[in-house]
């Protein structure tokens, strides 16, 4: 592979800073941190009107049929401005559970157009409290009739569900393994759904409790059987980790900008903090764990198109590493700032707090460690 972009990926990145250096600043993050909705439609909507919700979505289905990798530097961008909102549950959980979804070209059919569109919101439904995503953990029942699904459980930390159309939802038939593991569509509006948001201390998502009593689906609800069902789950989450590790990259990028702005302006002794030596020292470790781990999210993202047997353990390497660097980048860029930078009134609390819950999202990185080690072997 050559690592680097192309015109068009570079053309895609410049595009999307230009746009959300625009439409959304700090000030922006906040207004809409502090909705009950927690994003903006009208954003969403300007979004889906540059294809962005489409992307990975197979030009059949009105999407642009692009691959992971671009949809990785579109998000390496979401993660720079921090934009709040739906756009992950809805075109990386969403959009990937359906498009791997071999077999439910009716859900396909009636969702997929929807989301590139930007006029349906959708998430995926996974965890039950355990903070790591493994087959054994999901223990919501699926129970089969003649004309239908009836569906029981409680899933926890699902992102954004209070505002998606369309909650896809991971439910076992059979057993304790992954080949009890089915996909299901369910409409928000369903009877017998409820869902809760969560209080979450990153407030550009929003986690819910989706709570599942008797609910009743059609046979056709059903996106992938035993034990394709377990497999597609593994691609989307896969394709979270790869994405969230971009989200990652780019905002320990920003937190970066941010602190060595801070230290050329910031005035102590009668000169700036940042000619002292311990803060060129801190800025120039956090630009040493940066730019090596770019590669990590690239390859990443390529190996999830092109590299199947690797997607798993690239993805795995990608979001432990990035993850961390995160958490360490922005802890270090409050230092940088004295304690202001820890204060609401700051804006880098958006960008510390983002990266608390890109830390545990979709498993935090020992999880992801245990696994790089086990497919290593």
């Amino acid at each position: 592979m050559d690592f680097a972009l192309s015109e068009e990926q570079e053309l895609l990145q410049q595009s999307a800073r230009d746009f959300l250096a625009r439409e959304c600043a700090p000030t922006v993050v906040r207004q809409t941190m502090a909705t009950p909705e927690g994003y903006s439609p009208a954003l969403h909507q300007k979004m889906a009107a540059l294809g962005w919700t489409g992307l990975v979505i197979p030009e059949k289905f009105g999407g642009l049929g692009l691959g992971l990798l671009d949809l990785a530097v579109l998000c390496e961008e979401l993660g720079r401005a921090a934009v709040p909102g739906p756009f992950f549950a809805t075109a990386v959980l969403g959009a990937l559970s359906l498009v791997h979804a071999r077999g439910a070209t009716a859900q396909q059919k009636l969702w997929l157009p929807q989301i590139a569109a930007g006029e349906a919101l959708a998430t995926l439904a996974v965890s039950e409290g355990e903070p790591c995503p493994t087959p054994a953990a999901i223990r919501t029942r699926c129970t089969s009739t003649r004309s239908s699904f009836r569906l029981s459980g409680t899933k926890l930390f699902v992102p954004d569900a209070h505002v998606a159309d369309l909650i896809v939802t991971a439910a076992r038939t059979r057993g304790r393994d992954a080949d009890g593991v089915c996909l299901f569509a369910v409409p928000r509006d369903t009877p017998g759904v409820t869902v809760r948001p969560l209080p979450d201390v990153d407030q550009t998502r929003r986690p819910c409790a989706v709570e599942l009593r008797d609910v009743e689906l059609p046979k056709s609800a059903r996106l992938a059987d035993e034990p394709a069902g377990w497999r597609a789950l593994s691609r989307v989450t896969d394709a979270a980790c790869v994405t969230i590790a971009a989200d990652s990259l780019g905002g320990s990028q920003r937190a970066l900008e941010m602190a060595v702005d801070y230290a050329r302006t910031r005035e102590q002794f009668g000169r700036p903090i940042g000619s002292f030596q311990a803060l060129k020292h801190m800025a120039a470790e956090m630009v040493s764990e940066i730019e090596p781990a770019r590669s990590l999210v690239w390859y990443a993202a390529y190996a999830y198109d092109h590299e199947p047997r690797r997607a798993g353990l690239a993805a795995a390497m990608a979001k432990a590493r990035l993850t961390d660097i995160y958490s360490r980048t922005t802890n270090r860029a409050v230092q940088m700032h004295g304690g202001i930078g820890f204060t609401w009134e700051h804006d880098m609390q958006l960008w510390f707090k983002r990266a608390l819950w890109n830390r545990t999202a979709f498993g935090d990185a020992v999880f992801h460690r245990e696994r790089v080690a086990t497919l290593s072997v």
